[in-house]
């Protein structure tokens, strides 16, 4: 066994200690590269049986056209269940209110829709491709993350993980977040892709776009982007590297479009792929307040 047959097996494992322990467990999914790596895992966990859980999507409604395509496509193609939670619905029932201004993102707004979403359908666990090196407050996580009743998030309250024994035990109205590839790193999930042959959105590769710079980052160029007469559109050939809601996430110049060519491209990176995100970047703990109120 190489490392990558080492980190799926606990992968695996991991995913059916969630189908073993909990009664209504699902799967978050964001069209991002870590998520359908899950999926893939989820499929060499529990085929040719169906999966224990559907698959989850918070659409903020400012996505990447080409991740709904491919998430669209992927329901199809696995057979599996697929529920969705609108941030738009959220916004109409006065739960949360729409951002205002040049940097404004729905991003932080589908907190509120997950927490709804779980308690709509009484999830106990969710699953999710959070992994510890994509940042600080990520690397404080147990693969079984507790949340209390509210859907928050204490790091006081996790409970050790001695020799891959996980405690699945909760109160009435709680939920543990799950991330079976918390070991993992970015390079690891881009090698694992290579070897199995994971199909993934076309973002994930470089192609031309229009973006504008703002912040110091390229983003796409999308309409509720509040672009203005001071915003120069320029075409370039970009990549992105994570995926989440266009107001939030900057692409990366890139001529990479082979695998090859990205996993080259991360060897030779100073920066993490979540500092293309620009919700990261509204204070030193912004990830840590989020999870706190509830963020997956």
């Amino acid at each position: 066994m190489d490392y990558l047959d080492h980190l799926e097996a606990e992968a695996i494992y991991i995913l059916r200690e969630v189908a073993g322990q909990f009664e209504k467990p699902a799967l978050l999914f964001s069209g991002g590269k870590d998520s359908i790596t899950l999926v893939h895992l989820a499929k060499k966990a529990f085929r040719p049986g169906k999966f224990p859980f559907p698959l989850v999507h918070i659409d903020t409604g400012h996505n990447f056209p080409e991740t709904i395509v491919f998430r669209d496509s992927l329901i199809e193609e696995i057979g599996e269940k697929l529920i969705v939670g609108y941030v738009q619905e959220s916004i109409d029932q006065g739960k949360v209110v729409e951002q205002k201004g040049k940097n404004a993102s729905r991003n932080a707004l589908q907190t509120v829709t997950l927490l709804d979403t779980i308690s709509k359908h009484g999830f106990d666990a969710c699953i999710g491709g959070a992994r510890r090196d994509e940042e600080k407050a990520r690397a404080k996580e147990r693969i079984f993350s507790v949340r209390d009743e509210f859907g928050q998030w204490d790091p006081k309250r996790q409970r050790p993980e001695l020799w891959s024994i996980f405690n699945g035990k909760i109160n009435k109205g709680e939920n543990v977040r799950v991330f079976p590839i918390s070991n993992w790193t970015e390079l690891d999930v881009w090698n694992y892709i290579k070897r199995e042959q994971i199909a993934l959105p076309s973002i994930y590769f470089s192609h031309e776009r229009e973006v504008i710079t703002r912040n110091g980052q390229l983003m796409a160029a999308a309409p509720f982007l509040n672009i203005d007469a001071d915003d120069v559109i320029e075409r370039k050939s970009v990549r992105f590297r994570t995926v989440g809601d266009m107001t939030c996430t900057a692409a990366v110049d890139s001529t990479a479009t082979e695998l090859d060519d990205i996993i080259a491209e991360i060897k030779a990176s100073t920066v993490s792929e979540r500092g293309a995100r620009m919700d990261d970047k509204v204070s030193e703990a912004a990830m840590e307040e989020r999870k706190k109120q509830g963020y997956f």
